[in-house]
């Protein structure tokens, strides 16, 4: 028995089985590689669900990490931290908006906002508590947690977990008609995912992100942007929604905010909005911990200082070109923006195996809906590095039949 074979054993052993990974045991990484316990090298091709956008244990990211650690690292909200207002500062400079509300996952960023929209439609709107409604799109994927499965799609993540809250109205996504329809005087938000990752990089309708905005704006609801995959450079611009060159009232950030070494999420928006929280109504005893906000800044500077953004849309655009050269007849799609992409097989394809043999050719990437393959490396990714994933995909693409 090799030593993975005996720690996944162990993993189903001792671990509860809510995920099915792929049969590699990762010991370890840099930059777009990793290592499993055996020495065989991998390309990552999922970047930790865009956790990892600025490469495996980024030097400056690392040194970030060990300094902080080296001098405080936990002090909780009752007291200030040294290192929380030059966090919220930079944060706040870098995504354009005047407040941030500090968190550590990303779900937990998106229960924020869900709060902040229903106490924001109670204290300045005037609705009644408890009748407020939220908007979500079908096939969304923003967390696991109880509110949040109320209002996925997803049978899988519902299963068995009911009874679900109430206030969400479901609609289509990329579909500005449906959401005109949807709103009323109780409504008091709308959530959407710029780009839907899990559903499978869905990408809206040039122009509709646009139309949220008019929407949103005619009827006084807030636009809220789920940007924690898509964020931070992943598509191209800082966030998918710079796209279109709209600004929504309130954004969800994570995952590339902890540089792929500590877990670290926000909420941000203007004061006028944020202000509806007041001490006692929402809070996280490790949101904001001074070794959290140490990363967050590093993981911003690196972003910043090596040009993510451009360099995913240009590569980006390059593995999209140089995808769509692979001779498969059973692959009907390939779409994306920046270094967020997904390739898309006939009805009915299980594209687990197809994982598999692309595991067995040294690239790591996963399937989501069955018939659908994200590929998303970390943004420091090289031509040449693209140039040999490519030969990879092709390799096991043009063995399928």
């Amino acid at each position: 028995m090799t030593k993975s074979q005996e720690l996944i054993e162990q993993g189903d052993k001792y671990g509860a089985h809510n995920y099915h990974p792929l049969d590699v045991v990762i010991s370890k990484a840099e930059g777009v590689w990793v290592e499993d316990v055996e020495g065989k090298k991998y390309m990552d091709f999922l970047s930790a669900y865009s956790a990892v956008n600025q490469g495996h244990r980024h030097p400056k990211i690392i040194k970030a990490l060990i300094d902080q650690a080296n001098t405080l690292t936990l002090t909780s909200r009752a007291f200030h931290s040294d290192k929380l207002a030059p966090y919220l500062k930079k944060l706040c400079e870098y995504t354009g908006y005047e407040m941030a509300l500090p968190m550590n996952t990303g779900a937990e960023a998106i229960e924020t906002a869900l709060k902040l929209a229903r106490r924001y439609g109670n204290k300045i709107r005037g609705i009644k508590d408890g009748e407020q409604e939220i908007i979500v799109c079908e096939e969304n994927f923003h967390g696991r947690t109880s509110t949040i499965i109320s209002f996925s799609t997803d049978p899988v993540c519902r299963e068995g977990f009911s009874a679900f809250a109430p206030g969400f109205k479901i609609i289509p996504f990329n579909d500005t008609k449906a959401l005109k329809a949807a709103i009323n005087d109780k409504t008091v938000a709308f959530l959407v995912e710029p780009i839907q990752g899990e559903a499978g990089v869905n990408v809206p309708s040039d122009g509709y992100l646009k139309e949220v905005r008019k929407i949103c704006t005619e009827h006084d609801i807030l636009f809220m942007a789920d940007e924690v995959q898509t964020g931070f450079c992943r598509t191209g611009k800082k966030f998918a929604c710079d796209l279109e060159g709209v600004r929504p009232d309130v954004m969800c950030l994570g995952k590339a905010l902890g540089g792929g070494v500590f877990p670290v999420s926000a909420v941000v928006a203007d004061r006028k909005i944020m202000k509806v929280f007041t001490p006692g109504s929402h809070g996280s005893t490790f949101g904001g911990n001074p070794l959290a906000c140490q990363v967050a800044i590093a993981s911003m500077e690196v972003l910043e200082e090596e040009n993510l953004a451009s360099k995913s849309y240009e590569l980006g655009e390059y593995l999209r070109s140089e995808l769509k050269k692979i001779k498969c007849p059973k692959l009907t799609h390939i779409r994306g923006k920046g270094l967020l992409n997904a390739v898309q097989f006939v009805t009915g394809f299980e594209a687990w195996n197809t994982c598999c043999a692309l595991k067995e050719a040294g690239l790591l990437a996963k399937q989501t809906h069955g018939n659908i393959i994200r590929f998303a490396p970390p943004l420091v990714i090289t031509k040449n590095e693209i140039d040999i994933a490519v030969g990879i995909i092709k390799k096991v693409f043009e063995k399928i039949n």
